[in-house]
């Protein structure tokens, strides 16, 4: 009929052309991937470029020399002694963050007065800037004034103060510093998963006759070896590198020479003797060192993060083992 509507007609042409979702999702963190290309990426290849030069850290000139840099890191007795005292600094450090730290968590995992006000306490040395934690604590461990050597002498322990910023204890000084200032991190980490350990493994651990010791061996540390190992991983990687703390120790002191470890002999070669090249090749030297190290536990076969769930049927494994301890 004449009175009735007429379709609209079809629009011509073809329909706007449209990205797919999975292109515009790339597009739209293309430029976050590239700025993070350019402060990470970048500066890596930058470095282990001019490690192959005889470059000054300030001025352009530069001199090809190939892999002289690292030649003369091989007979260079300073360089190996810096990565000696690093690993003695790394190792004393990490074994009693480990120690204090797991011991700090079991104390903060039970429930007594006030555990909410001494777990902030404990938290308290990480977030301690690292200045203001060096200076007080050069200020308690000073021979003249220090409040350590006032208290070790009241008690009788010593004679004379002790020299705690010379040559004989200046690395006892670091670590005991550094060992202060970064244990909660292990607290943090161990007592979160002590947390999350489900009771029912201590119970049958105590009804199979396991005492405290036995139930913290077959129970505790199997729960805790994952976060462990992120843990050591993490803290191995940080304090082989760690130079903020060792570097203000040795400010205003003589000993500055028995604390020396690579990342500071880096810093020196590189800013205070301006051989660029130099300071990039131990710098180069000191990242595949610690990426072999990060590297080493996946291929030697080992695998300490469990791919189960607390509860699950590993976790009843783990409980089973204390079945033996009535018999040992």
């Amino acid at each position: 009929m004449g009175g009735g509507l007429s379709k609209p007609a079809a629009r011509s042409g073809s329909e706007p052309f449209r990205l797919p979702e999975a292109a515009v999702g790339i597009l739209l963190i293309l430029p976050a991937i590239l700025l993070l290309l350019l402060l990470t990426l970048y500066p890596v290849l930058y470095g282990v470029w001019i490690s192959f030069f005889n470059k000054h850290s300030f001025f352009p000139q530069q001199t090809f020399i190939g892999l002289d840099n690292y030649a003369f890191l091989l007979r260079d007795p300073e360089f190996w002694a810096s990565v000696w005292r690093g690993t003695v600094y790394a190792l004393s450090t990490i074994v009693l963050q480990i120690v204090f730290g797991v011991a700090a968590a079991l104390l903060l995992n039970e429930i007594f007065p006030g555990f909410n006000i001494l777990r902030a306490i404990v938290i308290f040395p990480y977030v301690v800037p690292t200045v203001v934690a060096v200076i007080v604590w050069k200020w308690l461990l000073n021979s003249q004034f220090g409040l350590i050597n006032y208290l070790i002498e009241k008690a009788g322990l010593v004679e004379q103060p002790i020299s705690f910023m010379g040559k004989d204890w200046i690395m006892v000084s670091l670590i005991i510093v550094s060992v202060w200032q970064f244990f909660p991190f292990v607290v943090i980490g161990v007592l979160a998963r002590l947390q999350t350990i489900p009771e029912e493994l201590y119970d049958a651990a105590k009804v199979d006759g396991g005492n405290a010791w036995q139930r913290f061996v077959h129970v505790t540390l199997p729960q805790l070896k994952s976060v462990l190992f992120v843990i050591v991983l993490l803290r191995s990687i940080w304090m082989f590198t760690k130079f903020d703390t060792p570097w203000l120790m040795i400010q205003g002191g003589g000993a500055e020479t028995y604390i020396r470890t690579l990342p500071i002999y880096t810093y020196m070669r590189t800013f205070s003797y301006y051989e660029a090249g130099l300071g990039s090749a131990m710098a180069v030297v000191m990242f595949l060192a610690l990426a072999g190290a990060a590297k080493w536990p996946q291929s030697s076969g080992g695998n300490p993060i469990p791919h189960t769930l607390p509860g699950s049927s590993s976790s009843s494994a783990t409980w089973k083992s204390c079945r033996t301890v009535r018999g040992r």
